[in-house]
């Protein structure tokens, strides 16, 4: 099958799998094609599937990464050593660990396409993703505290891991617990990280948008916390909005 064929096949399993949308059709615009079937990924709730069917998944996921474009540390050029500023789409790095800005049910953001890194992190991997983290959720019988971590594979993307870290969300003020939280986020994914053997981790740009961290702030505590805790790993910092950009710029 080519991806036109593999991504019909795709949206044909997710839609009979769910009575409501059995009798959907499916558009001819490859576009509109495309939205479909991140919509199904994302509404789609943890649970096993046909083994043809993540067969289909993970090569189609595997090409569509390999034609947007995968980046690798080495092409990155330090900003001093053992880090990085690189401005893109985290999920096209290909680095050891890349860390998701997680809600507290840890199993991925369940609104079709929204535009969050955990959303897009959950799509480019595959369902095993959200089936993994539900997995983990089910073992630990309560929702993810602030400021921890998980590790799970990164099944479908370029880099080996995923880390999911809940950060804080400020409605209001910024507060010294606020700080505190987010510092805890990065200590708790350098330490994953290094347990589990990583060389290298990408961090986004914990709790801020629609968490409301200050980003400028944000970024103080990230590159603080991270110099003072990376050890012997490689670390960079994924901005994606041209302001977080400016901000990394002026504090490395």
């Amino acid at each position: 099958m080519n991806q036109s064929e593999k991504r019909r096949f795709l949206i044909q399993q997710l839609l009979a799998e769910q009575p409501r949308y059995r009798d959907m059709e499916i558009p001819s615009n490859e576009a509109e094609q495309r939205q479909l079937l991140r919509s199904l990924f994302n509404v789609r709730m943890p649970g096993g599937i046909g083994g043809d069917f993540l067969a289909v998944q993970d090569e189609y996921l595997q090409e569509e990464t390999r034609r947007k474009g995968v980046t690798t540390l080495a092409e990155l050029t330090p900003t001093e050593p053992g880090l990085y500023l690189w401005q893109g789409d985290i999920t096209t790095l290909a680095c050891d660990a890349i860390v998701n800005a997680a809600n507290s049910g840890m199993t991925g953001c369940y609104r079709p396409c929204h535009n969050c890194i955990d959303n897009c992190i959950h799509t480019y991997a595959g369902i095993q993703l959200r089936n993994a983290c539900a997995e983990l959720m089910a073992r630990q019988g309560h929702e993810e505290p602030t400021g921890q971590a998980k590790i799970t594979p990164a099944y479908n993307l370029p880099c080996k891991y995923v880390i999911h870290t809940v950060g804080p969300i400020v409605d209001g003020r910024l507060t010294p617990r606020h700080e505190e939280q987010l510092a805890s986020c990065y200590r708790a994914c350098l330490a994953l990280a290094s347990e589990n053997g990583c060389g290298s981790i990408a961090f986004c740009c914990i709790s801020t948008g629609v968490f409301g961290f200050p980003q400028q702030r944000a970024a103080e505590i990230a590159v603080q916390t991270v110099r003072e805790h990376r050890g012997e790993l490689a670390v960079v910092f994924n901005v994606f909005k041209d302001e977080d950009a400016a901000i990394y710029r002026r504090l490395l």
